[in-house]
């Protein structure tokens, strides 16, 4: 059953100059795990705005943003085994998945032409029921 869906779009640029010029942002919003992923490819700055784009997704789906003591590093994006996508998630952003019955966490994302876009699904442990027309 989907509990929630969320989808952000963010300009490379804006990434970029915000990690450049602003101390402190990558550490505030990003992980080490994420940032060491990051900083060992080409162009850092494209996957740092698909993980931003991705958490932002994310607080989407839960409705929340950044409210009730959410931060951006209870939020994880990492790659998968096969390569795909992956999200941790701990802090408040876990204890609001608990409590809104979330067992898994969907998410895709890409980066091309200044842009990262990312699209997140909140799976939950319901079942599908068939509607009654009465």
């Amino acid at each position: 059953m989907i509990v929630g869906i969320g989808v952000d779009l963010v300009k490379i640029e804006r990434i970029e100059k915000a990690g450049s010029g602003h101390p402190g942002f990558l550490e505030r919003v990003f992980t080490q795990r994420e940032r060491d992923y990051c900083n060992r490819q080409k162009y850092p700055a494209q996957h740092y705005a698909a993980r931003f784009a991705s958490k932002e997704a994310v607080l989407k789906a839960f409705g929340t943003g950044l409210s009730a003591g959410m931060k951006w590093t209870d939020i994880e994006v990492l790659h998968g085994e096969g390569g795909g996508p992956i999200v941790n998630i701990s802090g408040a952003a876990k204890d609001l998945a608990d409590l809104k019955g979330v067992k898994q966490i969907m998410l895709s994302y890409s980066h091309d032409e200044g842009y990262a876009v990312a699209h997140a699904v909140l799976i939950g442990g319901g079942h599908f029921g068939v509607m009654d027309n009465a």
